[in-house]
């Protein structure tokens, strides 16, 4: 298989290096944007970055005003709720292929050469 080789350069800093080391996290490689907590609100937050989107918002907000409504509410939602499905869909299933790829590389077999 693939191997990750580390080669750590500690000399008379070792001792130091194991007091502070234990202050840090792990090294473990993170590309993902989302965890299972985040994902709705976090995505949710960025697609309302795209000027698109909250055009879409506001005509259904304003469709929710009696006096303007020019449709009923629930077709005007349509369209604003088929495109947040579809790229939440695409931008979920892209983080979890990264997260794939993370597990993969962090799980290789690493070896470590000390003097």
């Amino acid at each position: 298989g693939k191997h990750r080789i580390v080669i750590p350069c500690l000399g008379h800093f070792k001792e130091e290096y194991e007091k502070v080391s234990k202050l840090y996290m792990n090294n473990k490689i993170r590309t993902t944007k989302y965890t299972l907590l985040n994902f709705l609100p976090r995505n949710l937050f960025e697609q309302f970055h795209r000027v698109a989107n909250l055009y879409f918002l506001f005509l259904v907000v304003l469709n929710w005003v009696p006096l303007v409504e020019a449709f009923q509410k629930e077709i005007t939602m349509l369209p604003l709720v088929a495109v947040l499905t579809i790229i939440a869909v695409k931008d979920g299933l892209e983080d979890y292929s990264r997260y794939k790829m993370d597990k993969q590389i962090n799980n290789l077999v690493t070896k470590v050469y000390s003097r």
